[in-house]
């Protein structure tokens, strides 16, 4: 039986190597990002932590708001998790871009790996 100490250890290391890398531009800043699968629930509560953005994501997620809004870059698959929420949303704004997201619906997962995300363009 292993101890808690080698469970862990092994945890850490699948995390290593499950790492997913981005770029941030925020207005003049740039950073890149690591992290994996599950450590945030969406990338509008990765960027509210790590960028301490003030009215960024007012309706918590629900994809209503429109004041996530970031544009990716070199994301496989873009558009493909659109869900209605964010697409009407989008549109109601007047955003047809289809590099325009709502960062309260964008998962973090492998699709963000190597993408450029930009907040402040809108």
């Amino acid at each position: 039986m292993r101890n808690n100490t080698e469970i862990v250890m092994e945890l850490a290391e699948q995390r290593k190597n499950n790492t997913i890398a981005f770029k941030v531009i925020c207005f003049d800043e740039e950073k890149m990002i690591q992290t994996y699968r599950g450590e945030y629930r969406n990338l509008m509560t990765l960027l509210n932590e790590k960028f301490y953005l003030e009215n960024f994501g007012e309706c918590r997620g629900m994809g209503r708001c429109c004041t996530c809004v970031v544009e990716v870059e070199a994301m496989e698959n873009c558009l493909a998790g659109k869900q209605r929420n964010e697409a009407s949303t989008l549109n109601k704004m007047g955003i047809d871009q289809p590099n325009m997201r709502l960062a309260c619906q964008i998962m973090i997962d492998e699709e963000l790996d190597n993408a450029e995300i930009t907040i402040g363009v809108f």
